[in-house]
C-alpha cells in the first residue's frame, strides 16, 4: 500500500445541519469503492482518533469523518449523549452528503455508536468494524465502570484535551464533554444477544490484546455477530490504529492494522 500524506490528498471540510446540530465532517480521498465512515472514540476529534490511519485508508477510496456533540468543533444540544442519538446524527449527515451505501468503522465509543446504526434498516450499511469497543458491562472488569465515579477532566489524558483545545480553545467547553462523556459511560447498558444476531452485516472485529474489552468478550462478539471476523492485535486500546492517546513512543508501529481493514473492505 503506498503511503501518501493527509496533504496529497483530495480533501473538503464543513459544517452540517444535522438534528438542529451544527455537526463538523472532513471528507479525504476519491474513488469508486462504497466511501468508509469512521466514529470517533468518546473525548475524542477527527484528528486524535484517526489522524495516522487517514492517508492509508484514502489512498483509493472516499474517507468521510465527523466529530459527533459535543466533541471537538461539533455543537452540543441540552440533552444528554446517547449512542442513538450519534447513530441518528450520522445518518442525518449521510443524507446530508448524499451518501446511499457507506462501510463504516467505529473506535471505542464510536463502535458502540456503529452497533446502534447496524441494528437500523440495512440499506446504507456495507461492511462494518468495530474496534475496541464491546456491547456488555461484563466486557470490562469493575474497576473500569467504578472509576466513572470519581472521574475529574484532569485524569483526561492531556494528548484528547491539547487537541480538543486546538479545535475548540474553550475550556467549558471541554468540561461539557468530558461530563457528558463520563454520564453515558455511568449509565451504560448491555445490547441483548438478540439484537447484535439481528445484524447482518459482514463485521470486522479488531481489538489489542490489552484493551479495555477483554479477548474473551472480543471472542464472544465474534461467535455472536452473525457474519465476522475476528483480529486480536499486539497493543493497548487503539495502539494498533495509531490513536494519539496510545502512542507510547509517538511512534506508530502498526500500520500493517490498514491493510488489514483495507483487505477486509475489498474482498
Amino acid at each position: 500500500m503506498a503511503i501518501i500524506s493527509k496533504q496529497q490528498l483530495p480533501f473538503n471540510s464543513g459544517y452540517a445541519d444535522v438534528n438542529g446540530l451544527s455537526m463538523y465532517y472532513e471528507i479525504y480521498g476519491e474513488g469508486k469503492r462504497p466511501p468508509l465512515v469512521l466514529i470517533h472514540g468518546g473525548g475524542s476529534t477527527i484528528q486524535t482518533s484517526f489522524s495516522n490511519i487517514i492517508p492509508l485508508l484514502a489512498v483509493d477510496r472516499q474517507v468521510i469523518a465527523m466529530e459527533l456533540q459535543a466533541h471537538g468543533r461539533t455543537g452540543d444540544r441540552q440533552a444528554d449523549l446517547s449512542f442513538r442519538q450519534d447513530a441518528d446524527d450520522i445518518v442525518a449527515l449521510l443524507r446530508f452528503l448524499k451518501i446511499e451505501r457507506a462501510d463504516f468503522l467505529g473506535y471505542s465509543n464510536g463502535g458502540q455508536t456503529l452497533i446502534e446504526l447496524a441494528l437500523r434498516p440495512a440499506e446504507v450499511m456495507h461492511k462494518i468494524i468495530i474496534a475496541s469497543a464491546f456491547y456488555k458491562r461484563s466486557a470490562a472488569p469493575p474497576a473500569f465502570w467504578e472509576g466513572f465515579d470519581h472521574a475529574t477532566l484532569d485524569m483526561m489524558p492531556q494528548v484528547l484535551k491539547a487537541n480538543f483545545l486546538a479545535v475548540n480553545n474553550s475550556e467549558a467547553a471541554l468540561q461539557n464533554m468530558f461530563n457528558k462523556d463520563v454520564q453515558r459511560m455511568k449509565t451504560f447498558e448491555d445490547w441483548s444477544d438478540a439484537e447484535i444476531i439481528s445484524i447482518k452485516s459482514p463485521t470486522l472485529i479488531i481489538s489489542g490484546n490489552n484493551d479495555v474489552g477483554s479477548i474473551e468478550h472480543q471472542t464472544e462478539m465474534y461467535k455472536t455477530f452473525p457474519n465476522a471476523a475476528l483480529v486480536i492485535l499486539p497493543g493497548m486500546h487503539g495502539a494498533y490504529m495509531g490513536t494519539l492517546d496510545y502512542l507510547g513512543d509517538n511512534k506508530w508501529h502498526q500500520k500493517y492494522t490498514a491493510d488489514i481493514i483495507t483487505d477486509f473492505l475489498d474482498h
